[in-house]
């Protein structure tokens, strides 16, 4: 499929993007893990988040499909699981790849893994690690670092403090997950912040898990289900709002989406660009996630620097970003950003090439990307590459740029987000994106 956009001179209207992807994910995985019922309201329906349940439910856990994103698990508990009788197709989630890792790193039978050719590519080795040590088996391509992979967790993980690395939500809930059914304690100790979703999510089902600075300790124990709202994708919200900024008369508002700080830079990232953003955060109480609204207006922005702590809480959000730098003035930096080369594709080399064409003046660094704003950008023929992001992206920047603008191979936005066309053309008031076959 392809996208057909042309420009527009406003954007307007209040609307609500699909269920955080992340949260999605984690939801389901730690509802099969739990002991009971859970009920999940605000389930992202798209291809990545129903290869979780999917997952699960091949694992042996009941899941019914009550209504639209509503879901109720029945969980099978920690040691509930059973081997699957078939291969596991993660297609193309590293979400479900790497945190069936660490689940599967307690179950004592083997279960084999496997993606699309996309996710084939993409390394698996830096969870493998630390789950070996924990005692699982895990083999497979490139040394049991790439899949298709076959894992057998131990009877007993052992006890572990594993200082990751490189910042990463996916390494470090998966060693977690594994942890719940370990000997003792296990700990993992980050560089910098990413984002704590699966925290969050642990202690709302009973886990007893401590949080001091950057290292975060769970203790084995059993999960009890429970009732999990997930919040509308911060993610998916950034092209609207992305969107909302750059068009001149614009006024666009997400409501329902999630504002976990540990999430969230990407606001400050685009305040630090003198961003018109308002947000307002909605009651809550308890566990769980915040949420609330956000309104972005058209603005006159500025160049900034990306670097450092800030890009574990903004990785995903950075080609919406690159898109604001675009039109900018001055010179937007991303550095500290590597992790960007080992998406979907190479998110580096494909901003560049592509947002290039349009002729963005952005040039592909080692770790990220330098942007001189203020180019005039010209529609043009690009391709996704097959990554959902750089899709949604290149479908922004058509938005003000010269001419017509055709994003080729844009399937791929159903992983995340299945009604971004039809959202952008309910806040534009016409038909400014057409999909066609």
């Amino acid at each position: 499929m392809r996208l057909r956009i042309h420009p527009v001179s406003r954007l307007g209207g209040q609307v609500e993007v699909p269920g955080d992807k992340s949260i999605s994910h984690r939801a389901a995985l730690v509802g099969a893990l739990a002991e009971g019922v859970t009920e999940i309201r605000g389930y992202l329906e798209a291809e990545d988040c129903l290869r979780t349940i999917a997952a699960v439910e091949a694992l042996g856990v009941d899941v019914t499909r009550k209504g639209p994103g509503e879901y109720r698990i029945a969980g099978a508990g920690l040691r509930g699981l059973g081997e699957p009788a078939n291969v596991i197709d993660c297609g193309n989630s590293g979400t479900t790849a790497r945190l069936l890792l660490g689940a599967l790193a307690g179950q004592p039978f083997w279960t084999f893994l496997t993606g699309d050719e996309s996710l084939r590519r993409r390394p698996m080795g830096r969870v493998a690690e630390p789950l070996r040590r924990m005692g699982a088996t895990i083999v497979g391509r490139a040394e049991g670092g790439r899949l298709p992979l076959a894992v057998r967790g131990a009877e007993r993980p052992t006890t572990l403090a594993y200082e990751l690395p490189i910042a990463s939500a996916q390494v470090k809930s998966a060693i977690l997950l594994a942890g719940l059914c370990a000997d003792g304690p296990v700990s993992v100790t980050e560089p910098a912040q990413s984002r704590d979703h699966s925290e969050r999510m642990l202690r709302q089902f009973g886990a007893r898990l401590e949080t001091r600075g950057l290292t975060t300790t769970v203790s084995p124990g059993a999960l009890a289900g429970t009732t999990v709202i997930v919040p509308g994708d911060i993610s998916s919200a950034a092209f609207l709002l992305v969107a909302g900024l750059i068009v001149a008369d614009a006024r666009v508002t997400v409501a329902g989406v999630g504002l976990n700080p540990t999430r969230a830079g990407v606001l400050e990232a685009l305040g630090a660009m003198g961003a018109r953003l308002e947000i307002a955060p909605a009651a809550r109480g308890g566990v769980g996630e915040p949420s609330g609204a956000i309104t972005a207006a058209g603005s006159e922005l500025v160049g900034t620097t990306v670097a450092g702590a800030l890009v574990p809480r903004l990785i995903d959000e950075i080609p919406a970003l690159a898109v604001a730098a675009l039109v900018a003035r001055g010179r937007t930096e991303i550095r500290d950003a590597a992790e960007l080369r080992v998406k979907e594709s190479d998110r580096v080399a494909a901003l560049a090439r592509e947002l290039g064409a349009m002729g963005a003046r952005i040039a592909e660094r080692p770790d990220g990307l330098l942007i001189e704003g203020g180019a005039r950008l010209r529609g043009a023929r690009v391709a996704s590459g097959g990554d959902h992001r750089i899709a949604m992206a290149l479908a922004v920047a058509g938005l003000v740029a010269e001419g017509e603008t055709v994003v080729e191979d844009t399937d791929c936005i159903a992983t995340s987000f299945p009604q971004f066309a039809e959202l952008l053309n309910a806040l534009a008031g016409e038909p400014a994106v057409t999909m066609e076959p």
